[in-house]
């Protein structure tokens, strides 16, 4: 069975939001950022993310402001397209499609229609060589516009991003390992400066970023010895000079001028914000303490706001070097996930390791870190090749009231620290808090461990290289002050083999653990119930069938063998030679997730265990092997009607790859779900988006119109001099508060002309009693001439709105006026 078209594997949650530049508009009150295949838009002030950019189907890889229009930005893809968004509205205004996987994008203002990208110097996403080339905008009305008109501007360049404009964009400086290349527009030459390997000092030479004066002809280019260079004169190849700045003891990852060229900002590993004065190089500003090392800058254009893109997968923002105003926190991933990929059944978020020393509870609907929960409890020391605390396994009992906690230390020469440890989950605290800790609770390493999904009791299971297997069980003492309180209620074995995976059955009634090339199969009463061989290769992974598919137990060996055994008979079922380096079950479903190994690339095979035909497969799903997957319960029951796609009605299968890319599986209809709801609703432009609107005003209207829709209310002004003083004048230069008090209310008295109004109708309403009448009659002899139906009631007719009686009155006042002036006027 092959693969549909329908189903795509996407970036969908947990990105990097830290692969690319940020962006920050004109006025600071948002921040763009390229996250897997879409573009977050997030608020520099709340954090939260404002608009979600879909469109592409590749890793967006560069995104820059559009100079001719401050509300629009271009972001590139490795699908080949350039688009230009409407950030503030959150729509796609155009597409162009370019032909070439695209890595980055620039725009200078005195290059209009044109944006330069770096494109593969063949057409292939794994060629090595890159070129910068400019790329003429067609003018079109259609939305998707092919741009074929390219044109080479510079030869193997860096892929990351390693160029910068230069004055009024007479010029670009891209680096790429020793050499520094400048191509002037003008005369369409280019200068080259190259740099030695190293010298006697051990100096690291090669080149890692550039950025050039906005004002002034200098480049500044960073090093891996954490040397700054500024560059001058280079229009003249051989009489070029530079002056060096060095603070940073490692790689300067990041330059960025200020708007004015008064300041230049550099970052590296330290996770320091150095600011440069441009004309003391001597004196610099630091901002310390900014958390994994920073890897982009940014600035805003009026130069306010500065942002910067951390290792861990953050973006911090900055208001004119002080003060960290704002953080934006995506999903860190390390170098390695020691924890499987657990939800959590509570907040039914994704967690796994996080900061050294915590487990990250992350939102996959919301897209968004909830927070981090510190296990370890000791400071963390960041320095390399010292051995500390790591998080290594951590598990979740099935309501979620109780989260267990492995963390081990080894050091050179001494055994190794093993602390097993208990979270109860607090109510008042909405967070987990430390129960039980357990310090050596095996003499080995721990493999594996798992929750009892039985609701009669709490049990934990957990098994070890010593060749045993342990039950925690939980001893309620609530009728005392003691509380909850954890102990070891039995230890188990089997001929002395060592133990590889355990699992339990859906209701939580039988126990498999897998002892090498035997699986034994435990009662809840530690009885030894049967055992289970397949030999060759020893047992890598044991799952039990679901719900109609409860009485088979399935298992992978290291001998490339999938088996499936009837619990009922003791039998073996069926097997299949395939290479599983990950089997994965969805609790919701009888569904199963398979993850093979070919060919240096892994496949997935979805299927029943009771059927012998897979639900879905795909081959050359990514390189590499797949270590990590977790089927997440969805928020909201996708009706698909495709067979193919049915398995992702009720959960959604995330996996890691080999280069840490969380992704996961995306039909049609979700897309199209995801787009509808990604529209917001706009602000009307006439109307003051002031913090109270939005908090109060659409709730106070939807109120007004439930409890009294019929109501009429009196309109104050458009123009009251009172409301423009009290809501849009600053409080420092406000008059004292009893004049505007009395402003205020005089503005809600009605005036003594306009009672006299109310007046005249009810006046008039006797005398008009007989005009009434002739014109009901008129009005009837008119709709039975234009044809109209006896039912239409008044005000209806073709559709015309339903007119007040005040309006009817006058209506038929105007009626009665003498207008024979206006046939002599048209005479004349």
């Amino acid at each position: 069975m092959v693969a549909h078209a329908e189903i795509r594997v996407v970036h969908l949650g947990g990105s990097k939001i830290n692969f690319r530049e940020p962006v920050i508009t004109n006025d600071s009150r948002f921040l763009l950022c390229a996250s897997g295949e879409s573009v977050k838009v997030y608020s520099s002030s709340s954090e939260e993310c404002v608009h979600d950019l879909q469109g592409h189907t590749d890793l967006v890889s560069g995104i820059v402001r559009n100079p001719s229009n401050h509300l629009q930005v271009y972001s590139c893809s490795a699908d080949g397209t350039v688009r230009l968004w409407d950030f503030t509205d959150g729509i796609l205004i155009k597409t162009f499609i370019i032909g070439y996987p695209i890595y980055s994008i620039y725009v200078s203002e005195n290059h209009g229609g044109v944006v330069f990208v770096v494109v593969p110097m063949a057409n292939d996403k794994s060629s090595e060589l890159f070129q910068l080339v400019a790329v003429h905008l067609p003018l079109s009305g259609d939305q998707e516009v092919e741009a074929r008109e390219l044109s080479a501007v510079l030869c193997d360049v860096s892929p990351s991003g390693a160029a910068s404009f230069g004055r009024k964009g007479e010029y670009i400086a891209a680096v790429k390992g020793l050499q520094l290349e400048v191509f002037f527009f003008k005369n369409q030459k280019s200068h080259r400066f190259f740099l030695k390997p190293g010298n006697k000092k051990g100096a690291k030479n090669a080149f890692t970023c550039v950025s050039c004066h906005p004002k002034e002809d200098c480049i500044a280019t960073g090093h891996e010895d954490g040397k700054i260079r500024l560059w001058r004169n280079f229009n003249q190849k051989k009489e070029y000079t530079y002056s060096t700045l060095h603070w940073h003891h490692g790689a300067v990852n990041t330059l960025q001028f200020t708007p004015e060229g008064t300041n230049l900002l550099s970052g590296g590993i330290e996770s320091v914000l150095v600011q440069w004065h441009y004309t003391q190089e001597n004196q610099k500003d630091f901002l310390p303490r900014l958390g994994g090392a920073i890897t982009h800058i940014a600035v805003s254009p009026d130069g306010s706001l500065f942002c910067t893109s951390h290792s861990d997968n953050k973006i911090t923002i900055i208001q004119s070097c002080v003060k960290v105003s704002a953080i934006i926190q995506g999903l860190v991933k390390g170098e390695d996930v020691r924890t499987d990929l657990t939800i959590d059944p509570r907040s039914k978020a994704l967690v796994l390791n996080g900061k050294p020393g915590h487990l990250q509870f992350y939102s996959l609907h919301r897209d968004k870190l909830l927070y981090n929960l510190d296990i370890v409890q000791q400071e963390y020391i960041h320095e390399e090749g010292l051995d500390q605390f790591e998080v290594v396994k951590a598990a979740f009992d099935t309501r979620g009231d109780w989260l267990a906690t492995v963390e081990e230390r080894t050091q050179k020469g001494s055994e190794l620290e093993i602390n097993l440890k208990l979270w109860a989950y607090d109510e008042q605290t909405q967070s987990f808090m430390l129960n039980t800790t357990v310090t050596a609770p095996h003499e080995d390493q721990i493999i594996a461990m798992c929750f009892s999904p039985s609701p009669e009791i709490t049990m934990l299971v957990t098994i070890s290289f010593d060749g045993h297997f342990k039950a925690w069980l939980l001893a309620d003492h609530s009728d005392t002050k003691e509380g909850a309180s954890w102990s070891c209620d039995f230890v188990g074995g089997y001929h002395h083999l060592k133990p590889g995976c355990c699992c339990f059955s859906a209701d939580g009634s039988l126990l498999a653990v897998g002892f090498q090339e035997v699986v034994t199969v435990w009662s809840p009463s530690w009885e030894l119930l049967t055992t289970l061989s397949q030999p060759p290769g020893a047992i890598r992974d044991l799952c039990f069938g679901r719900l109609s598919c409860s009485k088979y137990l399935l298992g992978t060996s290291t001998k490339n063998q999938l088996c499936c055994w009837n619990l009922l008979t003791c039998s073996l079922e069926w097997s299949t030679p395939v290479d599983v380096s990950l089997l994965q079950a969805d609790p919701l479903s009888e569904n199963m997730a398979a993850f093979c190994s070919q060919s240096g690339c892994s496949d997935l095979f979805v299927f029943k265990p009771g059927e012998p035909r897979p639900l879905y497969s795909q081959k050359a799903l990514c390189t590499g092997k797949v270590q990590r997957a977790v089927f997440a319960p969805r928020d909201q029951m996708l009706e698909s009607c495709e067979e193919h796609a049915q398995w992702l009605n009720r959960s959604q299968l995330y996996f890691l790859t080999q280069h840490m890319d969380l992704m996961t599986f995306s039909t049609k209809t979700e897309e199209d779900r995801l787009l509808a709801s990604s529209k917001l609703l706009m602000v009307d432009d006439s109307v003051a988006v002031t913090p109270f609107y939005l908090l109060l005003g659409k709730h106070r209207q939807q109120q007004e119109a439930l409890t009294n829709p019929m109501a009429e209310r009196i309109q104050l002004p458009q123009g009251s001099i009172a409301i423009k003083e009290l809501l849009y004048t600053p409080a420092h230069v406000l008059p004292s508060a009893s004049f505007l008090c009395s402003m205020f209310v005089r503005s809600l008295l009605i005036s003594s002309s306009s009672a006299s109004e109310e007046k005249e109708p009810v006046e008039e309403e006797m005398e008009s009693e007989e005009e009434d009448s002739e014109g009901e009659a008129e009005l009837r002899d008119a709709r039975q001439d234009l044809g109209g139906s006896a039912a239409w009631g008044p005000g209806e007719e073709l559709g015309a709105p339903a007119l007040t009686k005040a309006q009817e009155r006058e209506l038929r006042r105007v009626k009665h006026f003498d207008h024979s002036w206006l046939s002599s006027v048209l005479e004349c």
